[in-house]
Formats: structure tokens, C-alpha cells, sequence
């Protein structure tokens, strides 16, 4: 398995997350969180490929996958590189995915 590369924005991302979940669901519902986003994580770990590369090709990143969590409306976002998965983001299904990583000026 490739170790995990996080770009601060994805550290960011998740931390937010967290404390929403912690703020508006409570505790033990954060910490649901904590454990589903590592466990996709692990299975992107395990197979890389196994993230769909539509977003990716919509907005024209090559490379570029993403991989839900599990009983939560985000997906994680990355490349697999030869030394390591690079985590790039964590996102909520809702957000405007498109123009977020538009704005990024193209993440690479």
C-alpha cells in the first residue's frame, strides 16, 4: 500500500468537517466520521483505481479520482502518484465541485 500525501487544503477540509458534524450532530456522530473518511481512505490505499476519474475528466485534470465515505455526503479527492496517494480534498456532495477546484486554477 502507498502511504498518504495530504496537501494542507485536504487537512483543512476534513477538520472542518469534523467540527461541523461534532457542532450540529454531536460527538460520537464526528466520530463516525473520523472513522468512515479513514476507512475510504484505507480502500484507496489498497486499490487506487478504484476511484472514478469522471470529475476529473469533466474539468479536465488528468488523473484526478474521487471516492466517497461512507454514510456521509463528501468524497475525497486524489491522485494516485508513483510513491504515494496525494489527497487533495475533501468535499461535500452538494458543494459546487466544478467551480471549486475551477477556482484552484487546475489542481495537479
Amino acid at each position: 500500500m502507498k502511504p498518504l500525501a495530504w496537501r494542507p487544503q485536504a487537512r483543512i477540509d476534513r477538520q472542518k468537517e469534523v467540527r461541523h458534524y461534532r457542532d450540529h450532530a454531536g460527538p460520537s456522530v464526528a466520530q463516525r466520521l473520523v472513522d468512515a473518511s479513514w476507512k475510504a481512505l484505507e480502500q484507496v490505499r489498497r486499490d487506487p483505481a478504484i476511484g472514478s476519474p469522471r470529475i476529473g475528466e469533466l474539468i479536465e485534470i488528468p488523473g484526478l479520482r474521487s471516492w466517497r465515505v461512507a454514510a456521509f455526503p463528501l468524497i475525497w479527492f486524489y491522485f494516485e502518484r508513483a510513491d504515494c496517494i496525494d489527497v487533495v480534498r475533501l468535499l461535500g456532495e452538494r458543494q459546487d465541485i466544478l467551480s471549486i477546484f475551477g477556482e484552484e486554477g487546475g489542481v495537479t
